[in-house]
């Protein structure tokens, strides 16, 4: 599920970091990593398991990732064949360094995700490995599961092959930088193919009935006390890049259903009342959705960039909510088995520095690129994954939940009292006086509560701040 993404900027030492630190400890989170956990980590870092890695160091991997990444997941070599194309898509191999039954095992399964706040994160494994010897850092020779896929003319994949292999990554991308390059023609072919391959990919998403919700990013200022929220628009080159770890979550899931062990990131399809909640939301904030127009086709129409577009984007992912994780065994698909929002069969699999599935993915697909049994540490965790990952998930959401909070009791701390036009998002089924709201000015979505009537799901509608204080209060809002 896209994530409500929050990055702060600005001095250390401000009434909303003191409110993070707060809610790190209020929430009861996993803080500094137990000396045997580091240690151990330690020792992996010295000496991974490297038996059975060929030699991939002659492709010229890079990365793609926000400027003050550490912990890197993927790289990716793209090049044109003589009938399509073919991906070389290189990822961390984390159980070359967690030993399992260990105690790094065991704090990544206590862990689960990686968790990001505004202004840090809590994270799955110790740095000395995330963010340094199991991290496909630039001119470092790295483990990894080394995905090859070819696809064909018109993007479909054709064959897909995964296996052990040292690779080494030339060079550490930033998003905004590979636009520039690709826009100004001047992006050599392996990065200038990220366009072309992505582009097929997303019609081919367009064509089996998926979608991919660019969620905007928040990014959070502060000056002298006082606190700004503005939206990061994704980059065209932010899509092409994760139409990549499309392809090898569901190439993965395709591997995994042929061999009959596996585990699938599943959602079903969103029932219709919650298809005819988001029209009405899409009515408050003025986006054309005709009745005739699939959610889909209204969604790739959105720019991102636009206020009411990006908090519609946000609350599309209303959505995807019921998604989870399936596991399956000889043969025995799960229903659904697909995910409603990939329209096809789907793992995730290209993110085990930061969430612990994949790394249980990665191995399912290797035993059955070798025709072999999956390790028997792999299937004694299986039952228990699904459990571990909706509880990290629900972790997640928390955070991600008290942080939109906690950042926006700061925005308005300073303007209690004072009346806001919203548009009325949400209403409570069991509570019609309770729901949410957005506001264009400043580019918030709030509570509201305490109206004498009905609120008018769909409608527009004056409202009061009654309450705002980072670590206190979270903002509420009446109607005035």
């Amino acid at each position: 599920m896209p994530r409500r993404h929050l990055h702060m900027t600005g001095a250390a030492d401000t009434p909303l970091r003191a409110a993070l630190r707060g809610l790190r400890t209020g929430l009861a989170l996993p803080d500094d990593f137990p000396p045997a956990v580091l240690a151990e980590a330690a020792d992996a870092a010295r000496s991974p398991e490297l038996a059975g890695h060929e030699d991939a160091t002659d492709i010229p991997f890079l990365t793609i990732d926000p400027p003050t990444s550490t912990d890197l997941d993927q790289a990716m070599h793209l090049e044109r064949r003589a009938h399509g194309y073919r991906v070389h898509y290189a990822i961390a191999d984390v159980a070359a360094f967690v030993r399992p039954g260990g105690a790094l095992d065991a704090e990544a399964h206590r862990r689960v995700t990686t968790l990001y706040f505004p202004d840090g994160k809590v994270p799955l494994h110790p740095e000395v490995l995330s963010e340094d010897a199991a991290s496909l850092l630039p001119g470092r020779v790295r483990p990894a599961a080394l995905w090859e896929i070819d696809l064909d003319a018109e993007g479909r994949a054709v064959t897909t092959r995964v296996r052990r292999a040292l690779v080494r990554s030339r060079a550490k991308l930033d998003y905004a930088g590979v636009q520039r390059q690709i826009d100004a023609g001047t992006a050599e072919e392996p990065l200038a193919l990220l366009r072309d391959i992505g582009t097929l990919r997303e019609e081919q998403e367009v064509a089996r009935g998926g979608i991919s919700l660019n969620v905007p990013e928040q990014e959070i200022t502060e000056h002298d006390g006082t606190y700004g929220l503005t939206y990061r628009a994704p980059l065209p080159a932010d899509g092409w890049n994760a139409q990549i770890s499309l392809l090898t979550g569901m190439a993965a899931a395709r591997l995994m259903t042929e061999s009959g062990t596996g585990i699938l990131r599943t959602l079903p399809v969103a029932p219709d009342g919650a298809v005819a909640r988001l029209r009405r939301s899409a009515e408050a904030l003025h986006i054309d959705w005709p009745h005739h127009v699939p959610y889909a086709e209204v969604v790739r129409s959105l720019d991102p960039k636009r206020t009411n577009h990006a908090a519609f984007l946000q609350e599309c992912t209303t959505l995807l909510r019921g998604a989870g994780y399936t596991v399956f065994d000889h043969g025995d698909l799960p229903t659904p088995a697909v995910h409603a929002a990939v329209a096809d069969l789907y793992t995730h699999c290209t993110a085990p520095l930061r969430r612990l599935v994949d790394r249980y993915a990665c191995e399912l697909c290797l035993a059955a690129c070798e025709d072999r049994d999956p390790p028997e540490w792999v299937l004694a965790a299986l039952p228990s994954l699904p459990k571990e990952m909706a509880e990290g998930t629900r972790r997640a959401n928390t955070v991600e939940r008290e942080s939109v909070d906690l950042v926006e009791a700061a925005l308005l701390k300073d303007q209690v009292g004072a009346v806001f036009d919203a548009y009325v998002v949400d209403v409570k089924d069991n509570e019609p006086t309770t729901g949410t709201i957005h506001i264009d000015t400043p580019a918030v979505v709030a509570r509201v509560e305490g109206g004498p009537a009905r609120l008018p799901l769909g409608g527009r509608l004056r409202v009061r701040l009654t309450q705002a204080d980072p670590g206190t209060a979270k903002a509420l809002f009446t109607p005035a």
